[in-house]
């Protein structure tokens, strides 16, 4: 099976989250991780990508489990016209 990578999106203050999408493979999962603040209550990036770390190791083997998939394909629709 392919590498797991993870992308981190924007702190979100009012929630102190980040969004963070997990992929391997066609596999592709998104959640929100809390992020990491620094003793004066700032964001800390460093932080929270070691907190995402540890989290991506989680969704590893959830994957692995079989318990987080790939995303059913979307069924075709097809339109009737109307004679």
């Amino acid at each position: 099976m392919s590498e797991l990578t993870h992308q981190i999106g924007a702190y979100d203050a009012g929630t102190r989250t980040v969004p963070v999408t997990f992929t391997q493979g066609e596999i592709v999962h998104q959640r929100s991780v809390n992020a990491c603040l620094d003793e004066a209550g700032e964001y800390d990036a460093e932080a929270t990508e070691a907190r995402v770390e540890e989290v991506a190791r989680g969704v590893a083997q959830k994957i692995a489990l079989g318990v987080i998939k790939a995303a059913e394909p979307e069924p075709e629709t097809t339109e009737e016209s109307a004679d």
